[in-house]
């Protein structure tokens, strides 16, 4: 039952900041082109830089499908390597060493040869929603305080269908672009939106925290945020080890077995971008029953993977998951605690969550959302 993500040699290794090679060599980073991307990217530059001073980095940047094309709605793509696939050619040919990904973009089937080699520290991991100055000015900070028949932007088939599901008096209307022209769009009031729902980590990064008048979360609007939302994923060959070496003193554990734990529910239920799944997770102490009487040989300092005591003691992860028919009529939803310590874990917990969902009715979801999807692309070829 073990992924890909769950064998590699990263997991049994320590985290060091060694570097692999006194000789000085060129480490080639790939990204999209996009702002967001480069700010990520050169975030991942500038640690790198610090772990190892002498080591000569370049990046290298490139628009893949999905920026090329900013008409189509996402849904109407059929294709889960959406944003990665053009890089991930030139990282198989040797042209980059590693690539840098908004985690929630990375397909969970990579192609044969690319490894998931270290997921960073998380940043905010909920949605962000963002008004307009119309509805600010009225007082509106979040969607319970729309009226029916006001317009929402979002070009996720998540988001769309969580907030017919909850709030089925919304409009929905795709947007698409960057995020700097998506503001554009919302503040042009021609356009007609209310508001824009946003990865509040993407929106924070390029320096447009403050446009955020809420947030989206399972206690707050009721809607669950996409695999990896809030992550960066860095891309790598198999058996690179030289690369290997540079990129693990970057992985910050909890984050990474988190995103395991995701990736592996996504995985078994073989959802992409197009697909409306919902994840949130978080970390607690383990109550009876699971395993707290091992508190007590927890020891008073840093652990393997730089863990401290706290982290250490919150290793059970609430994991909450649903799948949403695109009309938002069906939905299943679940909730799941498990320890999770190593890779192996995290990979059963999300795949455990995800055989729960299709027991209780995800499948016929899923199915359906396949079929549809089937149907549209036979009319388009007609």
């Amino acid at each position: 039952m073990a992924s890909p993500e769950a064998t590699h040699p990263l997991y049994s290794t320590p985290l060091t900041s060694t570097e692999p090679s006194a000789t000085p060599q060129t480490l080639h980073i790939g990204t999209r082109k996009s702002a967001l991307a480069l700010v990520q990217t050169s975030h991942v530059h500038s640690l790198l830089q610090t772990l190892y001073p002498t080591l000569s980095i370049e990046i290298h940047s490139m628009s893949t499908l999905g920026d090329k094309d900013k008409i189509t709605a996402l849904y109407a793509f059929n294709a889960k390597s959406l944003w990665t696939h053009e890089l991930e050619a030139l990282l198989l040919s040797g042209e980059l060493d590693l690539i840098v990904h908004s985690l929630k973009d990375m397909p969970t089937q990579l192609p044969t040869g690319c490894c998931l080699g270290a997921v960073l520290n998380r940043g905010e991991r909920r949605d962000a929603v963002v008004m307009s100055k119309r509805c600010l000015a009225e007082g509106k900070r979040g969607l319970a305080d729309l009226g029916d028949g006001e317009v929402v932007g979002t070009s996720s088939v998540r988001r769309a269908a969580q907030i017919k599901r909850r709030y089925p008096g919304l409009v929905i209307k795709d947007v698409r672009g960057n995020v700097d022209t998506r503001l554009a769009k919302l503040d042009d009031e021609t356009n007609g939106y209310s508001c824009l729902i946003l990865a509040a980590a993407g929106i924070q990064r390029i320096g447009r925290g403050d446009r955020v008048s809420g947030f989206l979360s399972k206690k707050e609007g009721g809607m669950l945020g996409a695999v990896g939302q809030g992550a960066l994923g860095i891309e790598v060959r198999e058996g690179d080890e030289r690369v290997m070496e540079y990129v693990k003193g970057l992985v910050d554990w909890k984050t990474h077995l988190e995103c395991l734990v995701e990736r592996s529910l996504l995985r078994t239920l073989e959802g992409g971008c197009s697909v409306p799944i919902g994840v949130e997770t978080e970390w607690d102490v383990a109550k009876e029953g699971e395993g707290r009487e091992e508190e007590n040989h927890v020891e008073n300092d840093e652990s393997e993977h730089g863990l401290s005591v706290k982290e250490k003691k919150e290793d059970v992860l609430v994991l909450r998951a649903i799948v949403v028919s695109v009309d938002g009529t069906q939905a299943v939803d679940g909730e799941r605690r498990q320890r999770v310590r190593t890779v192996e874990e995290a990979d059963e917990c999300g795949w455990a969550m995800a055989q729960q969902l299709v027991k209780d009715g995800a499948g016929s979801i899923l199915e359906d959302i396949t079929l549809n999807r089937i149907v549209i692309e036979k009319q388009d070829g007609a």
